[in-house]
């Protein structure tokens, strides 16, 4: 089986969940942040929106530098929900065709993330793709549902029922 044909269901899986998280995310609590060094629930929720775009890049490129020239890449803040799921929603799309296209040598292939020139770590795109891509996805995912869970904001199933809704 290709590399590829393993990664889409859990790739369509792990998307469609945190497309349900983001759905959730309250307009009116975007500047809302659970302590001082957090970022705020718009700042969380952009992040995951942000990181819906790594898997193409991933795919698409040898490397990512994160400070060019020393400066800190800026990544897109949204505003606003609709905002958010539309690019969440344009991201996905492009990268799941990506995905499904990308041969097992390529997925092989070494990519580094740098910081200003600087060589952070190289590893095959492969294992970018679980480590940095999805399961960092996952993780932020995590934080925004405590985020929402401490605003009283009924949590969607993930892997199985919540407390705000039962198995269907």
């Amino acid at each position: 089986m290709a590399i590829a044909d393993m990664l889409l269901p859990e790739f369509d899986m792990e998307m469609a969940n945190t497309r349900k998280v983001l759905e959730r995310v309250p307009e009116d609590k975007l500047d809302w942040r659970p302590h001082p060094k957090s970022f705020t629930m718009g700042e969380m929720a952009s992040h995951l929106v942000n990181m819906a775009s790594w898997m193409i890049s991933t795919l698409t490129t040898d490397s990512l530098d994160v400070m060019p020239d020393g400066q800190q890449m800026r990544m897109s803040r949204f505003t606003s929900v609709p905002a958010m799921l539309e690019a969440f929603d344009d991201s996905v799309t492009k990268a799941r065709t990506i995905l499904a296209a990308t041969g097992d040598e390529q997925f092989m292939q070494p990519w580094s993330l740098l910081g200003n020139g600087k060589t952070f770590f190289t590893m095959p795109r492969i294992a970018v793709l679980r480590s940095m891509v999805l399961n960092h996805l996952i993780h932020h995912r995590g934080q925004l549902e405590v985020y929402l869970r401490i605003n009283d904001v009924p949590l969607p199933q993930i892997y199985g029922p919540t407390a705000d809704e039962e198995m269907m």
